[in-house]
């Protein structure tokens, strides 16, 4: 199996940044924050291997993709284009979409509102929640008044940016191991932080990295973000509002596509959401399986590839295909 080839397509009014491997049946796969195409290096091979076209962007914002300048262009509606614009640029009808962190929202919602071309979807890390009937961040101020929560962090532009860019390593290698399922419960800081305190004083530095994190990893990543700055994924926190007013149409839409969701046991996400995963039943009728991985962090495909890339495959091996190599 050879290793995975690099291309930049057009799509949407921008130029992305893919990395591609195999042949036959599309299935993309969208990473988080703050990640890149990378954080797919153990599926790429894996979904080669047993026949598919396995292709995982930098979405618009990350890496060596576009990131324009305005905060309104990094909308659910700018992002979903994108996407569609990418199977568009692999002369593909349809394709099966899998997310991970801030990649699972954009697949549920491209499942979504575009089922014609999305056949079937995978969340990790973040279950599919239909729109709420209060803004998300007056949500959250209800629910964290006084005390640091990063989404709000992130709101204003330049604030974040001025905190993170100069210290792309340390949020690195601090941001993956705090939200991993390695960190001791002992090592984090449970008690509230002042509403300005920053990211860097919440993230713990490990002495040693986990066994699924190399300093290679960690280099991949660190370049990237020293070279574009946190910016581009950050803008995607700053448009939760005003997806909020886009999507009103479908306040009330359900995911039929066969669906799957995986997470882990020790995802600080999940444990923000108490009883997402069960409420998939109700608001994703396509869904087959929630696999939720014991110990594992947020890190899901990163933390346990094998355990993934058998839920994966298993998955994509129950949809139909079409007579000659695509989804039926």
């Amino acid at each position: 199996m050879t290793d995975a080839t690099h291309r930049t397509v057009e799509t949407n009014g921008i130029r992305m940044h893919a990395a591609e491997q195999g042949d036959g049946p599309l299935v993309l796969l969208c990473h988080g924050f703050p990640e890149l195409w990378y954080s797919w290096r153990h599926q790429l091979p894996a979904l080669a291997a047993a026949g598919y076209h396995a292709v995982a962007p930098d979405l618009r914002g990350y890496g060596r993709t576009d990131a324009p300048d305005p905060v309104d262009a990094y909308t659910i509606l700018h992002l979903v284009g994108d996407l569609v614009g990418l199977l568009d640029a692999c002369d593909e009808r349809t394709a099966v979409v899998v997310g991970h962190d801030w990649g699972a929202p954009l697949a549920w919602t491209a499942a979504m509102l575009r089922p014609d071309r999305f056949r079937a979807v995978v969340g990790m890390s973040v279950p599919w929640t239909p729109r709420s009937p209060m803004r998300p961040t007056d949500l959250m101020r209800a629910v964290y008044p006084d005390s640091f929560f990063y989404i709000l962090y992130f709101q204003e532009p330049g604030v974040a940016e001025a905190e993170l860019d100069p210290a792309a390593g340390s949020v690195q290698r601090g941001f993956l191991y705090t939200a991993s399922g390695d960190v001791p419960p002992e090592r984090l800081h449970t008690g509230s932080r002042p509403p300005d305190d920053g990211l860097l004083p919440g993230l713990v530095q490990p002495d040693t990295l986990p066994g699924w994190l190399t300093e290679d990893d960690l280099a991949v990543y660190t370049a990237e973000f020293e070279r574009t700055g946190f910016r581009g994924g950050l803008n995607w926190y700053r448009n939760l509002d005003r997806n909020w007013e886009l999507t009103a149409p479908w306040a009330d839409a359900r995911i039929h596509q066969p669906a799957l969701f995986i997470g882990g046991t020790r995802d600080g996400v999940l444990l923000m959401m108490p009883g997402a995963v069960e409420a998939l039943v109700d608001t994703v009728p396509g869904l087959r399986d929630s696999v939720l991985l014991e110990g594992c962090g947020h890190w899901t495909q990163q933390e346990r590839p094998a355990e993934v890339n058998e839920a994966l495959l298993a998955f994509l091996a129950g949809l139909p295909r079409d007579a000659t190599r695509g989804w039926a």
